[in-house]
C-alpha cells in the first residue's frame, strides 16, 4: 500500500516479458514512443513517481498465434519490485484450454488484479462459448478482464493487416454478450472503440459491470461522443490509460488539460474511478484534488 499522494492513476501500460522482451527489437507491436521515455520497468516506476501517479502494467500472451509467450511471473516481480507504483494485470493465451484456466488460477495466486486480453491479436471472437470457462474463472476469482476494443495498430499497414481481424474488437455483439452472461465479471473496454464507439457507450450506459477507458488515443483526436458521455452520463466509468509506450502519459495529461471537462469530473477520470475499481480508494482521501494536475504540468 502506497503513502505517497497519488495523483493519476494510468489504467494501461504495456511491459514486454518473456519471449516479447527477448525479440523486442522486431517487436513492432509496441513501438517506441516519439517523446524519448524509455520503457524499460525500472525507469517507467520513476517516471510515474515524478508524475505523482501508478500504473497498471500487463504483457499481451499470444503464443499460439506468434510463438512468443508472455510472463506473468515478471509483471508480479515488477510489482513486488515497486509495490508504490505498479498493479499487476496478467494475461493468458485463450486458446490453450484448461491451461488457460490453470494460468489465469495462477494469476490470482500472484496478486495480480486482472487479465488482459486482445481478441484481435489473440485471434478470438470473447463470445465463443468455447471461452466461457476463462470467463467463469476471472468472475470466481474477483479478477477483472480488460478487452482491448476498436481498431488496432498491430498489423496495420501489413499484407492482409497480417491477418489480424478488426471485427473481433468490436464491442457488440461480443463484449455485450459476456457483459450479460456473466453480470458478476468485472470487463474494462480499452480505448475509444472506433470506430465502434458509439456501440461501446451504449453498453456502458446498459450493463453496471463493463467501464472503459482512454487510452491510446491523444485525448485531442477522442472522439467528441465519448469525451461528451465521458464528462456527464459515463463519468463514473471511465479511466485515464495511456497505453505507455505508443502514448506517453505525459502527452496524453497535456492534451487532457484542454479538453472541456469538468473539474468535478476531471479527478474520477484521472484517478478516482480507477481507484475505487481496483480497491483502492485511500487514496483518493490521501491525495490532493487531481483536477488542476494536468494544468501543473503543461
Amino acid at each position: 500500500m502506497t503513502t505517497r499522494r497519488i495523483d493519476i492513476i494510468d489504467i494501461h501500460v504495456h511491459v514486454r516479458t518473456g519471449d516479447h522482451a527477448k525479440v523486442w527489437e522486431r517487436d513492432r507491436y509496441v513501438p517506441a514512443n516519439q517523446e524519448g521515455f524509455s520503457d524499460h520497468p525500472d525507469a517507467m516506476a520513476d517516471m510515474y513517481r515524478e508524475l505523482n501517479g501508478m500504473a497498471v502494467i500487463f504483457d499481451i500472451d499470444d503464443e499460439t498465434r506468434t510463438g512468443l509467450k508472455a510472463s506473468n511471473e515478471e509483471i508480479a516481480q515488477w510489482v513486488a519490485k515497486y509495490p508504490d507504483v505498479y498493479i499487476g494485470f496478467g494475461s493468458v493465451d485463450p486458446w490453450k484450454g484448461k491451461a488457460a484456466i490453470i494460468e489465469v488460477e495462477r494469476c490470482a495466486a500472484l496478486g495480480l488484479k486482472g487479465i488482459k486480453f486482445h481478441p484481435a491479436v489473440q485471434d478470438f471472437a470473447p463470445n465463443d462459448p468455447r471461452f466461457f470457462p476463462l470467463w467463469e474463472t476471472c468472475a470466481r476469482l474477483g479478477l477483472a478482464v480488460l478487452f482491448h476494443s476498436g481498431t488496432t495498430m498491430a498489423g496495420a499497414g501489413q499484407p492482409g493487416g497480417a491477418g489480424i481481424r478488426l471485427e473481433y474488437g468490436r464491442p457488440i455483439p461480443y463484449i455485450d454478450d459476456i457483459a450479460a452472461r456473466f453480470p458478476e465479471l468485472r470487463i474494462i473496454m480499452a480505448h475509444p472503440a472506433w470506430p465502434w464507439h458509439e456501440e461501446q457507450l451504449a453498453i456502458l450506459r446498459h450493463k453496471p459491470n463493463v467501464f472503459m477507458d482512454l487510452s491510446g488515443w491523444a485525448p485531442k483526436y477522442i472522439p467528441e461522443s465519448v469525451i461528451r458521455y465521458a464528462n456527464s452520463l459515463v463519468q463514473d466509468k471511465v479511466f485515464f490509460g495511456s497505453d505507455f509506450p505508443m502514448l506517453t502519459p505525459h502527452r496524453w495529461l497535456r492534451e487532457f488539460a484542454e479538453l472541456p471537462i469538468k473539474d468535478s469530473v476531471r479527478p474520477k477520470i484521472l484517478r478516482d474511478n480507477a481507484a475505487r475499481f481496483l480497491g483502492l480508494a485511500h487514496l483518493i482521501e490521501n491525495a490532493l484534488p487531481a483536477s488542476n494536475q494536468g494544468q501543473e504540468r503543461t
